[in-house]
């Protein structure tokens, strides 16, 4: 299995995902995740659920047998999430409500995802990956 990692911030987004929507043909599953920055003082997610839920997401995609594209969307500090304009929660393709958020993207829209509550929760994850 190959995860194929592409990384973004609100920034560079666009940019970063028409690369990542180019190579999809190239993989059995691609996946947005979305994801709180990390706290400059500390080097960790400000979000806790972010802490809990990244180890467990890696750990499933790199044991996955297929090919996976993943693309992890940082939505910026706390601040820049709290706010409701922010461009991923208005955004009508992701309406994004909170981070994590783990989307699996198909025919150029949003196929399934997984919530904060749940992006942590292992066969969830396997589910997701699956298309099941």
């Amino acid at each position: 299995m190959t995860l194929k990692v592409f990384t973004s911030t609100v920034s560079n987004f666009d940019s970063v995902f028409e690369k990542f929507r180019s190579e999809i043909p190239q993989h059995k599953a691609n996946l947005i995740l979305f994801l709180a920055d990390n706290d400059p003082s500390t080097s960790l997610s400000w979000c806790p659920d972010c802490v809990r839920a990244e180890p467990v997401i890696y750990k499933k995609l790199e044991a996955s047998p297929n090919e996976i594209a993943l693309l992890k969307a940082y939505v910026g500090d706390r601040p820049t999430w709290r706010n409701p304009h922010h461009p991923w929660r208005v955004d009508p393709k992701f309406k994004l409500t909170g981070v994590p958020t783990l989307i699996r993207w198909e025919n150029d829209a949003v196929k399934g995802r997984l919530e904060d509550h749940e992006a942590h929760i292992e066969k969830k994850i396997e589910a997701l990956v699956a298309d099941k």
